[in-house]
């Protein structure tokens, strides 16, 4: 209508940490989760609706070999870099019982040993069909997705033709560059279809915020030109080894040049942890949230002494391991024998600190860690299990469709950011529901299978008078029983033998249907609008225990 569409707050200058249990140093106003875009691959039409391997512009430079020359090793190394092909069908979280048209796009990786491909993970991510090419040639392969890691961003693959692996050496791993080590990215970024090249220096070695995986992790910060397409290309150093994975870049007006890398480290825990478990079990977190103890008066008032340093937990996370050793007002000393300072940053390397979740990060899912800590002045000594932990809001459903139920027109489901970035677009964070936010943002779960669970929707009947505009409401209990989950809401209702269903949702709302006539009118419902059953399909199936 050429109107303005209208803001429900005010966006903040520097967003929440996208991790809950984490907390991080404060960054500057230009380097925030809104500024950050993960290096969207090339479509070959237009995308119809925002997804996060696509939903920013594809703007920026030509690639090209800019400053300087490239190495020798790198130049070999060069054929092994391919370019990938997908197609992808996203899930509808407006309509879960479909899915949305889909798209093609391309992005960039490499060849590793035993016959294995690097790419990201959001370039593969809702796959239906996978191919690659290599460098100069004809030919696209059917390619194989072993793995995804969604948190790391990166995504492991295979092909099966023979044909494919001839001619060609896999790639060599190097060691965690230096501060202005030269680099060289390369990749099929948008504008041309042949390899293209550009070259840069290291200009920063910290944690970032890894948006496709909302995780914070080691990360490389890059002055070459990375473009669209560029997703999954490797970083060569001047040996042609390579140093990391190209994956997202800094947009705004006040900076240039600014892109991302994913480094060894990071690349090589991902795959020792798909050759030990055979799977991708995600990397653990410390299920606490923390505080700086900077200020010298709080360190007295804790009861540190002069030569103390560590940091307090705000909270502990019910459904973690360390909820049975830890409690709020501790001060962590030190994780595996490493002391953390009162900022809660580690020694790295010479002359550089970085925080201390980069000491989390290195362990795997399952290991044991040794954590100092004060309490009422007492040193203690604790062996805490790592564990990835789980969200009340999830940051992704890891390919797994949406589930849903439905009664008498009520679109039960559960939110997710993926759900959150569909209803309401990239700026979910400030257009969703406030105690939504909260609940993203600030909730810990009380148990392993607590879901945020909702009503999208209301499918207009007769029999749903005067709660059309419910939209996206919680849902907290069912007939005075809290509603812990999605199949449990749907348990209640199905076995539910009394004469009323009284749904107490969000904002004192309530909802009262007369059962009978709810089952019986739920039928007609979904022949109305096609809806193959009144449940998704992970709630039918009475063999699982995980939500």
């Amino acid at each position: 209508m050429g109107g303005t569409k209208r803001k429900r707050g005010r966006k903040p200058k520097s967003p929440a940490p996208s991790n809950p249990l984490q907390s991080s140093p404060s960054s500057d106003d230009a380097f925030s989760l809104t500024n950050i875009e993960i290096i969207p691959s090339t479509s070959s039409a237009p995308p119809p609706i925002l997804s996060p391997s696509r939903c920013f512009p594809n703007g920026g430079e030509f690639g090209g070999n800019e400053g300087g020359e490239l190495g020798g090793g790198a130049l070999s190394a060069m054929d092994a870099v391919v370019k990938v092909f997908c197609v992808h069908t996203e899930p509808n979280f407006s309509l879960p019982w479909q899915r949305k048209r889909q798209y093609s796009s391309s992005s960039s990786g490499f060849l590793i040993g035993e016959r294995r491909v690097l790419t990201n993970a959001h370039s593969v991510e809702h796959y239906t069909q996978v191919k690659v090419k290599k460098r100069g040639s004809d030919t696209k392969y059917l390619a194989t997705v072993l793995s995804i890691g969604t948190e790391c961003d990166i995504a492991m693959l295979t092909v099966d033709d023979d044909e494919f692996w001839e001619g060609v050496s896999p790639v060599e791993f190097g060691e965690l560059p230096a501060l202005q080590d030269a680099v060289t990215v390369v990749g099929y970024p948008i504008g041309g279809d042949t390899i293209s090249v550009t070259s840069g220096v290291v200009s920063r070695i910290e944690i970032l915020s890894y948006v496709h995986g909302s995780t914070e992790l080691l990360g490389l910060q890059i002055d070459a030109a990375i473009n669209s397409g560029n997703s999954g290309g490797p970083a060569f150093n001047d040996k042609g080894s390579c140093v990391g994975i190209a994956f997202q870049s800094l947009k705004h007006e006040d900076a240039e040049n600014i892109g991302y890398v994913i480094p060894t480290p990071v690349i090589q825990h991902f795959i020792q942890d798909y050759e030990k478990n055979e799977a991708y079990t995600g990397f653990p977190m410390l299920g606490f949230e923390w505080q700086k103890m900077e200020n010298p008066d709080l360190r007295k008032a804790m009861g540190m002494k002069p030569d103390q340093k560590g940091v307090r937990i705000r909270r502990v996370d019910p459904t973690a391991p360390e909820s049975g050793v830890l409690k709020s007002s501790d001060i962590v000393l030190s994780f595996d024998g490493v002391d953390i300072a009162n900022d809660g940053t580690v020694p790295f390397r010479h002359g550089e600190r970085i925080g201390f979740s980069y000491l989390v990060s290195q362990k795997y899912t399952g290991d044991s860690s040794a954590i100092q800590v004060l309490r009422n002045s007492e040193i203690l000594n604790f062996n805490v299990k790592l564990i990835a932990h789980r969200r009340v809001v999830p940051a992704h459903n890891k390919g797994i469709p949406p589930s849903y139920y439905i009664i008498a027109g009520f679109v039960f489901t559960t939110v997710s950011v993926p759900y959150l970035r569909s209803e309401y677009g990239k700026d979910y964070e400030y257009e969703a529901p406030v105690k939504i936010l909260d609940k993203l943002l600030h909730s810990m779960p009380q148990s392993p299978d607590e879901q945020l669970v909702v009503v999208s929707q209301v499918l207009v009947s007769d029999i749903n008078i005067g709660y059309e505009d419910i939209v996206n409401t919680q849902v907290l209990a069912l007939n005075g029983k809290p509603v812990k989950n999605l199949r449990i809401l749907a348990e209640m209702v199905e076995n539910c033998d009394e004469e009323f269903m009284k749904f107490d949702l969000e904002y004192e709302q309530i909802v009262v249907l007369r059962t009978k006539i709810a089952k019986a009118a739920t039928l007609d419902i979904l022949a109305t609008h096609c809806i193959p059953s009144a449940m998704s399909v992970d709630l039918k199936r009475t063999d699982t225990t995980e939500i």
